[in-house]
Parts: C-alpha cells; structure tokens; sequence
C-alpha cells in the first residue's frame, strides 16, 4: 500500500514552476519600473502658464486625487520590490504553496492599490480635459498641455502596472493551489 510520501514527493523544481517563478520575477520588475516612472512623472509633473498679467501654476500637488495616485504609486513601488526581494528567498529554499499564498494576498492588495489610484487619476484628468459644467468646473487642459499630456502618460504606466499585477495575482493564486504530483 502506498504512504502519503509515494503519492506527494517532495517538493522538486519542474519546468512549469521555473517558467512560473521566471514570469514572477519579471512581472514583478515590471510593475516597479511602471509604477516607480508613474510616481515619478506625477511627481515632478508641473507647468506655468500666464493668461493676461496672471501666472497659474498647475501641480500635482494641488488636488487631493493626483496625491493619492502619486504615493499609491510610490508604495505599490515599494511593496512590489519588497515581493521580489521575498519571491528569491522563496526560490532559494524551496517554493512552499503557503508562500504564495502570502505572495498573492500582496499582489491582490497591490492591485487593488494601484486600481484605485488610476480610477482617482482618470476622473481628474476628465475634468481636466472636459470640465464640469454643471459644476462651473473649466477644462484646463487646453491652457496647461503638457501637464496634461505627462499626466495621460503617467497614467497610462500606471494601468500597464495594474496589467502586470493582475497577471501576478493569478499566477500567485495558481501557485498557492498547486499540489505535485
């Protein structure tokens, strides 16, 4: 009669985990370069413009949504470099499903993060570009270019990294339900 030991040997690196634990790795260098230039482009994202004898400032700092989309950023950044830094250790001693358990309740809560801070980012810059005219809210965007335009792009890096850790958060979740065989 066969033990538990026959039927579930121990835990050895196949071909699927290494291809597994490659992609982890690369999306994970991914979503930190995405997020850290996101962070970085909205935080140095500024413009003047002078309309008559006055002098406007736009920055990012000046809306409560721009903020929140900028340190998002920054600790989705910081989390996801963190996740890396974990995701060695894990392969040097051997990948335990209970691992990336942990692995995917961080990537679920980054995504999670990061969405939020894209969904604050995109209504901004609709108002930006359109206004609210029910609100008596003016677009700025056609006064202000090129901070809008380096905000779009901020933007734009930002769902690529809610892209890469959507495809992290599943490949965590497989690998956390994955028995071998």
């Amino acid at each position: 009669m066969e033990n538990s030991e026959d039927k579930f040997p121990p835990n050895l690196p196949s071909k699927i985990q290494k291809l597994s634990i490659s992609a982890q790795i690369c999306l994970r260098i991914f979503a930190v370069a995405a997020t850290l230039a996101a962070a970085w482009l909205t935080l140095t994202n500024k413009e003047s413009t002078q309309i008559g004898v006055f002098v406007f400032d736009a920055r990012y700092n000046y809306s409560s949504a721009l903020r929140f989309f900028a340190f998002a950023n920054v600790v989705v950044c910081a989390f996801s470099a963190l996740s890396l830094i974990f995701l060695f250790v894990v392969c040097r001693y051997g990948s335990n499903p209970a691992h990336f358990f942990f692995m995917f309740l961080n990537d679920l809560m980054m995504m999670c993060l990061v969405l939020a801070g894209c969904a604050a980012a995109t209504a901004e810059g609709f108002i930006g570009k359109y206004g609210n005219r029910h609100s008596g809210w003016m677009p700025i965007c056609d006064h202000f270019g090129r901070f809008c335009k380096t905000g779009t792009v901020s933007a734009i890096l930002s769902y690529l990294a809610l892209l890469f850790l959507l495809m992290l958060t599943v490949n965590s979740a497989s690998n956390s339900r994955q028995i071998h065989k």
